[in-house]
Formats: structure tokens, C-alpha cells, sequence
């Protein structure tokens, strides 16, 4: 027997019709790319992403047919991630920090017929322009063209496609299991991979953002998505600010300290997500302005690991929860949330905290597992480490034009890193497979050297590395960035470890430069550093 509920397929276009009807007047702040905020509301968002759905189908764009995006975190970006995919067409966001031979290729990869670009990055289309096979459409992002008519002749304003739509549109059916968006791995060896989600896997996502014991955002509040629309759809925040109603704030290209603090003291921002590296600099620029963050509760951070001393500074200097969460471009991207049980209530403060420093335990539609080398299951007791594995609601089947033979193993994908699961489910991730350190047949994780390290005053920024040793095959080497008008001793900085971790552990030398190598996604890209350092122990 089947139950006699009604059947409505999960569709992005039900997010922002919610949002439109039910939440018309709750306001979203945008920073222009020129310069300035503008106000606008989530009814204007939904009438916008209507007519922009419109007017793409009068471009005569098949279902299904890609539309890229270069842009920062705006309305405009915002009114295109629900147009186009309510539309019936695939919202492609791309980075644009990637080189421009990766961008060529994403491009051509993903077939996309329409480009949607900020102001700031027409001279990077120009210069690939002519590379692009299938590209019949450059929309600039505002509302008149100006000097890009003459860089990118036949580019299109915004607001004049806008023009061209019908303000009563109306939303088309179609299967939730319908391609959605499309966004592609960094690509840190070989050429990125696609990951293409469905409307349905878009909105079990976003009920799993909203979860209490997830980032749980409601109405009540406004939220900051300082991690890039480019980057796996912000994290999935745009939808589940639809679906809650949240008012938002859109940064647009200033992701600096100062102006960060700026919005969220101007605004009165309840929740922030973005990666380690941004908050290092909020809380900098807030310690020297004196600024108390009053509004802020909490802060979402993932996208690497989140040093302590970090979580620490936002908790006792400013009173802001810090909610560590990991996840991946193939995870849509949320995987865990470190939230607490009601058992830990009663546990010391320190050990309280000490937990609030893993990646958390996997939010209802995520499964994770730790397998050996030869794939099977390791004890979840907090000690065994393996290769950690997912499978659910929004994982990825396959890569863009990819098989699933292609991309799981056994119906389970292997994200890449070591970790460790208790048995309450909290995951410790140790390392990346090929960032941790073999040494002397025993494993050091290059992350918890790392989280040790950047708690020093005197560094900006340090990475860990295995490098090459003649008896023990790998020893840690800790790469340090010095912080401003600071000229540590390489003991002064291995004094931080004291007492931290076993003295076997402790990193062999420090070696100082000035800047550390990242990919477009902001991480560390130890490959190079390993090039550069990778022999400092031999001879």
C-alpha cells in the first residue's frame, strides 16, 4: 500500500518562490563591484530570477544549457544561481583565480553557450575570448556597459536582458533528479573535475545546512557568506537562506579585514562563513579597532583546518561561537558539523572545548566510514586511523562526464583524507592521504603541527611538510611565514610545541619565507613546498 501523500518534486525555483512569497520584505545588502551597497529584498530577488529565467529561453538556450558565472558575491550573482537553475538550465560558477589555461578549459568542458562576468574580470575574458568553442553570449553584470563594449564587443548589460523578460513567468515543472549547477574541483594535479548537482540533492542539501545541529540558520538572522559564490555555491548558504528567509549581506569583492568588520558591525550580522585565513584577518582588523563584533554569534568555518587558537580568540574575546565544518566540491559541500551532545554539557570546560576543535560528526544524509588499505572497516574508538569515505543525499554519483565506475569504490567515495571516527561519530581528519607524514613507520598529522604552530604570536602563517630523511624516510619541517615587524629564532619557534605533543613529533627544522603557495581555493599547495624544501634534511 502505498502512503496518499501529495508528491512535489524538490526543485531550487521552490526555494526562491518561498523566499519570494513569505519573506518578500527581508532585505539584501549588496556591496557593488564599483563601489557601494545597494539594498534590495528576497521579493525582488525572486521577481528578478523570473525574468532572467525568461529571458534565457528567449535567447533560445536549450534545457539543460550551461551558464558560467566569473562574479563576486552579489544580488545580481544571487537573482542568476536561482534564474538559471529554476530556468531549467545548469548555473556553471567558476573561480576565477584558476590560471587561464584552467579556465579555458572548464569553459570548453562544460559547454557553456552563456557567460555571466563582474566588471573586474573583463579583461580575463577578453584575453581568452577567442578560446572559447562554445560561448554564444558575455552578460556584464551591471546595468550599462560602458568601456566593455569596446574590450568585448557583442557583450550584453544585465539589465537589458533583464528587460527582455516577463515579469509573470512562471516556474516549470520538471524531475528534481534535473541538473542543476556545476562546479569544478581546484585542480591541484591534472585538469579539474565537474561536479554536477540535481535540483533534488540542491534542496536535501539545504535542509541539512538549516538543521539545529548543522549551521542552522532561521529567519531571526543575517548572514555573511564571505566564502565565494565561486566556491562550491557558497557553501550551499544562498539556498538555505531562501529556504529559512535569513536576510543576507553580499560582500562583493572586499574580503579584506577592515572591510569585513564594517559590514558585520554596520549590519549587525548573526553569522559568518568563510575559511581560516579570512577570519585571521577579521580578527586582526577587530583587535585594532577596537571593534567587540556584537552582533556576531557565530562563525561557520571550513574549507581547511580551523587552528584552535583561533576558535579560542572568537570565544573569549568576543563571545562568537565557532562552528568548525568540513565537507568537499563533491559533497555539495557539507559533510560535518561539530556541534555538542547533551552528555558533554557536564564535561570540564577545557575538554568542552577541546572537542570543539575536530571536524565534527556527519549531519542526517551524509554516511562516513574509515576503511584499512585493503577496504574494510576500521573501529570507530577515536585511535584507528584510515582512509575516510562517504556515500549520501548530495554526494557525488560521478564527475561530469564521468562514469560511477569511474569515480566510487564500492558505492563509497574517497574523499582523500586520514582520519579518525568516534564512536559518537566525530571525525578527526588527520591529513590529506598525500600530505601526511610517514616517519620511521609511524604517522604524524602535518595538520595538528599546523594548528600548534599558528598559535604562535610571532607567525603569520605556517605550513608542515614531510621532507626526505636518510634514517627515518620522512621528518615534519614547518614552513613559517613571520608575522610583520617580527624576527623569531627557529627555537623560539619550536618552543610552542613544549608540552603539546609527543617530543618524536616535533618538527625537525623551521624554515622562514615570505609568502606560502596557495590554490584558487586558498589552500596550501604543499606539492610546492615539498619541491622547495623537500631535501632541507639531507646532507
Amino acid at each position: 500500500m502505498l502512503g496518499q501523500m501529495m508528491s512535489q518534486p524538490l526543485l531550487i525555483s521552490s526555494l526562491i518562490t518561498h523566499a519570494e512569497r513569505y519573506h518578500s520584505s527581508g532585505e539584501i545588502y549588496s556591496v557593488n563591484t564599483g563601489g557601494g551597497v545597494e539594498q534590495t529584498s528576497w521579493g525582488q530577488v525572486g521577481q528578478n530570477s523570473r525574468k532572467l529565467a525568461s529571458a534565457l529561453t528567449k535567447l533560445g538556450l536549450e534545457p539543460q544549457a550551461r551558464c558560467g558565472t566569473i562574479a563576486w558575491n552579489n544580488r545580481r550573482h544571487l537573482e542568476i544561481y536561482f534564474g538559471v537553475s529554476g530556468g531549467g538550465f545548469v548555473c556553471h560558477t567558476i573561480n576565477p583565480r584558476l590560471f587561464p589555461e584552467q579556465l579555458v578549459y572548464i569553459l570548453n568542458h562544460a559547454e557553456d553557450k552563456v557567460l555571466f562576468i563582474d566588471k573586474t574580470f573583463v579583461p580575463l575574458v577578453a584575453a581568452i575570448r577567442d578560446k572559447l568553442e562554445h560561448l554564444d553570449h558575455i552578460v556584464l553584470m551591471e546595468a550599462e556597459l560602458g568601456d566593455a563594449a569596446d574590450t568585448l564587443p557583442g557583450i550584453i548589460a544585465y539589465e537589458d536582458l533583464l528587460a527582455d523578460g516577463d515579469a509573470d513567468y512562471a516556474w516549470p515543472d520538471m524531475d528534481e533528479y534535473t541538473a542543476s549547477s556545476l562546479c569544478y574541483t581546484s585542480g591541484t594535479t591534472g585538469n579539474p573535475k565537474g561536479v554536477l548537482y540535481s535540483h533534488r540533492s540542491t534542496v536535501l542539501h539545504s535542509f541539512g545546512v538549516n538543521f539545529t545541529d548543522s549551521v542552522g540558520i532561521s529567519a531571526s538572522d543575517v548572514v555573511l557568506p564571505v566564502v565565494p559564490m565561486f566556491h562550491v555555491n557558497a557553501w550551499g548558504a544562498p539556498y538555505a537562506c531562501a529556504m529559512s528567509g535569513a536576510r543576507m549581506v553580499m560582500p562583493g569583492p572586499g574580503l579584506d579585514g577592515p572591510s569585513l568588520v564594517n559590514l558585520i558591525d554596520t549590519y549587525k550580522i548573526t553569522i559568518a562563513l568563510g575559511v581560516p585565513t579570512i577570519w585571521l584577518g577579521l580578527l586582526g582588523e577587530a583587535k585594532k579597532i577596537g571593534s567587540k563584533l556584537e552582533s556576531l554569534q557565530r562563525t561557520v568555518v571550513g574549507g581547511s583546518a580551523c587552528p584552535p587558537s583561533m576558535i579560542t580568540a572568537f570565544r573569549e574575546e568576543y563571545g562568537v561561537d565557532t562552528v568548525h565544518a568540513w565537507g568537499m566540491t563533491e559533497m555539495s559541500p557539507l559533510g560535518s558539523v561539530n556541534k555538542p551532545l547533551a552528555k558533554h554539557r557536564d564535561l570540564p570546560q577545557e575538554e568542552q572545548h577541546r572537542l570543539r576543535e575536530n571536524q565534527g560528526r556527519p549531519v542526517f544524509g551524509v554516511e562516513l566510514e574509515i576503511l584499512d588499505d585493503d577496504g574494510n572497516p576500521l573501529p570507530h574508538d577515536g585511535e584507528a586511523q584510515g582512509d575516510l569515505v562517504t556515500r549520501g543525499h548530495w554526494i557525488l554519483d560521478a564527475y561530469f562526464k564521468k562514469t560511477t565506475d569511474e569515480t566510487l569504490t564500492n558505492g563509497w567515495f574517497d574523499t582523500g583524507d586520514v582520519a579518525t571516527m568516534d564512536p559518537d561519530g566525530y571525525v578527526t581528519i588527520k591529513d590529506r592521504s598525500k600530505d601526511i607524514i610517514k616517519s620511521g613507520g609511524e604517522w604524524i598529522s602535518s595538520v595538528e603541527l599546523e594548528n600548534i604552530a599558528i598559535a604562535h604570536p610571532k607567525l603569520a602563517d605556517a605550513a608542515v611538510i614531510g621532507a626526505r630523511h636518510e634514517k627515518w624516510d620522512e621528518r615534519p619541517v614547518l614552513v613559517a611565514v613571520k608575522r610583520e615587524g617580527e624576527d623569531p629564532t627557529e627555537d623560539e619557534i619550536l618552543s610552542v610545541f613544549d608540552g603539546k605533543i609527543a617530543k618524536w613529533q616535533v618538527p625537525d627544522r623551521v624554515v622562514f619565507t615570505d609568502v606560502l603557495p596557495r590554490n584558487a581555493t586558498g589552500k596550501v599547495l604543499k606539492r610546492n613546498l615539498r619541491e622547495e624544501f623537500g631535501e632541507v634534511l639531507i646532507g
